[in-house]
């Protein structure tokens, strides 16, 4: 059993150890922080070189010495900016004005309507144009045109307006010695093929353009028979008649013998009317449920030529009035 004395040498021996240890441990953390403080500043200058670098571009060399390491750093070259394409010219006016597309008013000019509604964007583009009023050479008063509005609100200008030139439809059964405008009649003839060969049977014009005058008759006999009340319903008045464009016409269907005007949508030429017609630039003008918007009861007969573009559009959109279709005003009455 060691004294007293060597116990308390044992006690004085580990107080003046315990200290030792004590200071071995600041030192090595001094030493520690040293070695963060050259990796803090090693950090420094690399980010100092680097933005220094981009300060100054080519003037400074790619690769630097570092100082307080000693190392070499390679710096990267900025990539090139990616370049923004610039925007579509023609795109941007056909979404603005399809008239300001390069050839749409030379196309109009030459009286290619369907040419010009394609140039400009497409029967969609244009249908939208000028339902919000931005496509002037579009013009929806111009008679001559297979975009023309023509009901009960808006009338001819000149109110005996009489288009030229008209011809017959080759090939298709005329009831009546009447015409159609050019390009009318052959979307119509070409339309009669396409019924026949889908095995619908044949169809033949009843009524095709009506001059003023002859207007002046039909609505006449109307109000005689039905008062005026109900002659507007399923009569123009003259000046107001799509017939007057020579754009319009009424067709019956034919098996051997042809029926009456009444009988067309029974008929497998009807449903096939109906179905398909706007494929040939045509459609149905007045449709049934659509009287207070057109104006007239349905007249299953009754065919309107705008031209293959606009026809789409129609079709596509899922449009049943003209007036809809450009979004004007309903036309149920007339304003004078």
């Amino acid at each position: 059993m060691p004294s007293r004395r060597e116990a308390r040498a044992t006690a004085l021996l580990a107080a003046e150890v315990a200290p030792v240890r004590h200071a071995r441990a600041r030192r090595a953390a001094r030493i520690g922080m040293g070695f963060g403080a050259v990796a803090i500043a090693t950090l420094l200058v690399g980010s100092a070189v680097a933005v220094t670098a981009a300060l100054t571009g080519p003037a400074i060399a790619h690769d630097q010495v570092l100082d307080a390491v000693g190392a070499r750093a390679t710096l990267p070259m900025p990539e090139e900016a990616e370049q923004i394409p610039a925007p579509d010219s023609a795109a941007v006016a056909a979404a603005s004005d399809p008239c300001a597309v390069e050839g749409v008013t030379g196309l109009i000019d030459d009286g290619d309507d369907d040419r010009a509604i394609a140039a400009a964007g497409g029967g969609e583009a244009v249908r939208a144009a000028i339902a919000d009023g931005g496509a002037a050479c579009f013009a929806l008063d111009d008679p001559t045109r297979v975009w023309t509005i023509i009901n009960k609100v808006h009338a001819f200008d000149p109110v005996d307006y009489s288009p030229s030139p008209l011809t017959s439809s080759l090939g298709v059964r005329n009831l009546s010695g009447g015409s159609l405008r050019a390009d009318a009649a052959a979307a119509l003839a070409e339309m009669a093929d396409a019924i026949a060969a889908d095995g619908a049977g044949e169809i033949a014009l009843h009524s095709g353009y009506r001059s003023y005058t002859t207007q002046q008759g039909s609505y006449g006999r109307q109000v005689a028979s039905r008062g005026v009340e109900g002659a507007d319903l399923v009569s123009a008045r003259p000046g107001h008649s799509e017939h007057q464009s020579g754009l319009a016409a009424d067709v019956v269907a034919c098996n051997g013998g042809c029926g009456s005007i009444d009988d067309l949508a029974a008929t497998a030429q009807g449903e096939w009317i109906a179905a398909n017609s706007w494929e040939y630039g045509w459609i149905v003008r007045y449709e049934e449920g659509h009287t207070e918007v057109s104006g007239y009861l349905p007249e299953p007969w009754h065919l309107r030529y705008i031209g293959t573009e606009l026809a789409q559009a129609y079709h596509d959109g899922d449009f049943h009035t003209l007036e809809d279709f450009f979004a004007l005003e309903p036309a149920p009455d007339y304003v004078d």
